[in-house]
């Protein structure tokens, strides 16, 4: 919490009002009212906390002084929130808490509250606040009594020419006496005035030294705040819940009532707090930082700045009138457009990368595109043509044959197209795996390989397996990965393709007939090994590569199969 003052009272400290400057301060009447209440409430505070704990302490034994004890304990923030507020008689502001203490038990708000600095604090004005606001009233009662007694002489002294007498002596009382009389009675006045100034400032320095929270208390909540604020914009998965949440935190942490992301046009991108009209009113400057007060209330702009001093808008912090930030308050602001500036670059970054992917995304679709699908249809279209040709030619019996050869090849091209082209939509999907299943992808993949490459595919893959939707894809790529190598590298003529899921693992093997390799040639693996080893450890799972010159290549994958939910109980 922060502690702010008007700036016409920062003025009047040092500022000579006059003769009646101080009787005609309305500072001075609502001090008088403050030092009029002080007294009954200091003598209250003090009742109840000496009663609490001298009972509390007598009673201790039956336990019932543990609750008496706690309850003066809890008195003390209470009748310290009461304080607060008068002072404001005073001109003393204290914001409000702007993220409260919450706690789970009675222990923790026990070990929390006696953890406090404040909590002393506030208990050392309770005991100083009763007998200053006993001698504040003494002081003030002799002087208004003097004030009244010389305002009166006329009174009480009679008519020129009355005598007074006091014991043996008489006094001869005159005009010049009432006169005398009436002047003390104004310097009385006058003085007691003054008197009400000074008070008013030993008691507003009272107040903001013992009933103002710790100072660290709102450097731990600027801290928390920027910590869930980082933590926000590194997860990057929506800007505009991020900018939301930033200016969430920052009117939090904070003593504004409203804290406002503004575009560099000036338009209102975000805004949180208690007061949200005419937030974007006036528009701020770009790229300056500036603090200022426009009809009444205290303005705080911080520029949001982007790599390469780009402008990325202002964040804006509105205070009600008399209060101001400080120097600690602006920097932790500043700290938080500093997050929005990276929030906004990080969105501009991925925004360049989908960008980017998606270009290279088309690139890859045009070339499975032309290596697979177009080559098969003109393979189809080929076919065609030859046998039409054929059977125009040759209507023999030999040519119905070699016609008949021609549209069997064609159709096996037809349906190998189909296949590669429900193979390539399964990649292009993101929820093909989790509409078709694993045990359908692999099928249809199994599908296109024999139809594009020849290759004879022996698939076992069983019932579907429990596996995650992440496993689920890494099984697939795994399982794309070894076969694509296959047939760039292995020369084989068969596949065996095997997927099973017992005791809670789901295992995959890819293996062929073909040439093999060296495993201890090939060091760490290629470039798709590692690939596939990095996707099974991403899932929990683990790879094997098993291989032999001339004896073919065997990779399992293995995974654990996801639980159930008997099992997660």
């Amino acid at each position: 919490m922060m502690v702010s003052m008007s700036a016409r009272d920062e003025l009047r400290e040092v500022r000579k009002e006059g003769l009646l400057g101080d009787l005609l301060d309305p500072l001075t009447w609502r001090t008088a009212l403050y030092v009029l209440l002080a007294f009954p409430l200091g003598a209250l505070a003090a009742t109840l906390l000496t009663s609490g704990v001298v009972l509390g302490v007598l009673t201790l034994p039956v336990l019932l002084g543990a609750a008496l004890l706690l309850g003066a304990l809890w008195l003390v923030g209470g009748l310290a929130d009461v304080q607060r507020g008068l002072a404001r008689l005073l001109g003393v502001t204290f914001a409000p808490p702007a993220l409260p203490p919450s706690y789970t038990g009675l222990l923790p708000w026990l070990r929390g509250v006696l953890s406090e600095g404040s909590t002393y604090r506030a208990l050392l004005f309770h005991v100083v606040q009763f007998p200053l606001a006993a001698l504040s009233w003494a002081v003030l009662g002799t002087l208004l009594a003097l004030s009244a007694a010389g305002l009166s002489a006329p009174l009480w002294l009679g008519q020129p020419g009355t005598a007074l007498t006091w014991k043996a002596a008489t006094v001869q009382a005159g005009t010049l006496a009432q006169v005398g009389g009436v002047l003390l009675g104004l310097g009385s006045l006058l003085l007691s005035g003054g008197v009400l100034n000074l008070m008013g400032r030993v008691w507003s320095r009272l107040a903001r030294a013992l009933l103002a929270p710790d100072e660290g208390a709102a450097a731990r909540r600027e801290v928390l705040a920027l910590r869930r604020a980082a933590g926000r914009v590194a997860l990057g998965d929506d800007l505009d819940a991020t900018m939301h949440d930033l200016t969430r935190q920052a009117c939090a942490a904070s003593t504004a009532r409203t804290v406002t992301l503004l575009t560099p046009g000036g338009a209102v991108r975000e805004s949180n707090g208690t007061a949200l009209d005419d937030v974007a009113s006036p528009p701020p400057l770009p790229g300056e930082l500036r603090v200022w007060v426009d009809g009444g209330r205290t303005l705080a702009d911080l520029p949001v700045t982007l790599p390469a001093g780009v402008s990325g808008g202002t964040l804006r912090a509105v205070y009600p009138p008399g209060r101001r930030p400080g120097a600690d308050e602006l920097a932790f602001l500043v700290s938080m457009a500093d997050h929005a500036g990276t929030a906004l670059h990080a969105a501009e970054l991925i925004e360049r990368a989908s960008v980017r992917a998606g270009e290279e995304e088309r690139a890859r679709l045009a070339r499975e595109l032309h290596d697979s699908v177009a080559q098969a249809l003109y393979g189809i279209t080929l076919g065609a043509k030859t046998a039409r040709a054929t059977l125009d030619r040759d209507p023999s019996e030999a040519g119905r044959n070699r016609t008949q050869a021609s549209l069997d090849y064609t159709i096996r091209l037809a349906e190998g197209g189909v296949s590669e082209m429900k193979a390539l939509l399964f990649s292009l999907r993101p929820d093909a795996l989790e509409e078709g299943g694993l045990v359908a992808a692999l099928t249809q993949h199994a599908h296109a390989l024999e139809a594009r490459h020849g290759l004879t595919v022996h698939a076992d893959l069983g019932h579907e397996p429990r596996l995650t939707p992440d496993a689920q894809a890494a099984a697939y790529r795994v399982a794309q990965e070894a076969l694509h190598n296959v047939v760039k590298h292995a020369r084989a003529a068969q596949v065996w393709l095997s997927l099973h899921e017992a005791s809670g693992t789901v295992t995959l093997t890819v293996r062929d007939d073909g040439r093999g390799f060296d495993p201890q040639a090939q060091g760490r693996g290629t470039l798709g090994q590692r690939s596939m080893r990095e996707r099974a450890a991403g899932a929990g799972g683990t790879l094997t590569v098993d291989s032999e010159l001339g004896a073919g290549t065997t990779v399992t994958l293995t995974l654990p199969a996801a639980l159930t939910e008997a099992e997660a109980e």
